[in-house]
């Protein structure tokens, strides 16, 4: 099953190079940097390799992007924090950890805002992504593209998850914002904050029972080594922003900016085709490994965390709450 999984992913990165021309290498005329805290394996990496080769080609070297995963360029905060002053050229960031600079990213987060991954990609390609871009702008972040992170699901070393009591005890790793946090405290979980680049090794020492995240992350960062349980809770489904510093991205060209965007959206939609094909046998290869599924009481876990909704209505505001509800229809 890996191996047809590699397929799928080989096949769709080679379609959409093989599209490409090549062309003798020039001087850039903007080097960037791009980073992100997923391993090489990931649809994250393998789109944006493929993003950084059609803008070389298509700019004929005058942007010339490299990508650095696996936290090589610090943590999601420490990447943001860097595009804020240009010291991080670019990245491809979870959106959940914009909260820190900008709290109505969160929306995106919110438990169960999601019935299916089509809303979202309604949304974020239409007004509620442009409301967030605007925002992130104001904050000297160009917003490149909307990619996908996806559903995420909790897994843990001690039992299934049916029903939020089943939570009850377990210390959790969550993301560092306020709702996540609060969001599990509702659920009866000991949450608590961890950089994703040391989550596997907590996991190993027993310093968290569980954790949650898409199943291609726990796949690909081997969490099936150091967990059992995977409960299918889909509770949040999350966006994958692609970011250039502002600073950066007035140095470029009106006409290589227009290649910018274009060759974003086209590998954000290979890399949304990336997750589609691997969720279709990612069950399966994880109970290869090892790992038990189970289902859960959604309609549980949907009451629980309500109260999440009102309290957080003051930090979004009518007008953007009213731009989500409209896509959830």
């Amino acid at each position: 099953m890996k191996q047809q999984r590699n397929l799928i992913r080989s096949g769709l990165v080679a379609a959409c190079l093989a599209t490409l021309t090549p062309v003798v290498a020039l001087a850039a005329d903007v080097s960037i940097r791009l980073g992100h805290v997923l391993p090489e394996s990931h649809s994250w990496h393998q789109a944006a390799t493929g993003f950084a080769e059609e803008v070389r080609t298509r700019t004929e070297g005058r942007v010339a992007i490299e990508v650095f995963p696996s936290g090589q360029l610090g943590s999601e905060k420490e990447v943001i924090e860097g595009l804020q002053f240009g010291s991080v050229q670019a990245g491809l960031i979870g959106s959940g950890s914009f909260q820190a600079i900008e709290p109505r990213m969160g929306i995106i987060e919110m438990p169960y805002a999601w019935g299916a991954r089509e809303q979202a990609f309604a949304a974020l390609d239409g007004d509620l992504g442009s409301a967030l871009a605007d925002m992130l702008d104001a904050k000297g972040i160009k917003v490149i593209g909307w990619w996908e992170n996806g559903f995420r699901n909790i897994t843990n070393s001690v039992r299934p998850i049916e029903t939020p009591e089943d939570l009850a005890g377990l210390k959790i790793r969550v993301t560092p914002d306020k709702v996540r946090l609060a969001t599990f405290e509702l659920l009866g979980a000991e949450p608590a904050p961890l950089s994703f680049g040391e989550l596997y090794s907590a996991l190993q020492q027993g310093v968290f029972d569980a954790q949650e995240n898409p199943l291609a992350i726990v796949y690909s960062s081997s969490f099936f080594e150091v967990q059992r349980y995977v409960s299918m809770s889909e509770h949040i489904w999350g966006a994958a922003t692609l970011t250039m510093s502002k600073s950066v991205w007035d140095k470029i060209a009106p006409e290589d900016q227009a290649v910018v965007s274009e060759a974003a959206t086209r590998w954000g939609q290979t890399q949304r085709d990336m997750v589609a094909a691997a969720n279709a046998d990612l069950i399966a290869q994880l109970e290869a490994k090892g790992m038990a599924f189970n289902a859960v009481d959604k309609a549980a876990f949907i009451e629980a965390v309500a109260p999440i909704w009102e309290d957080q209505k003051d930090v979004y505001g009518a007008d953007l709450l009213a731009i989500l509800d409209s896509y959830r229809k």
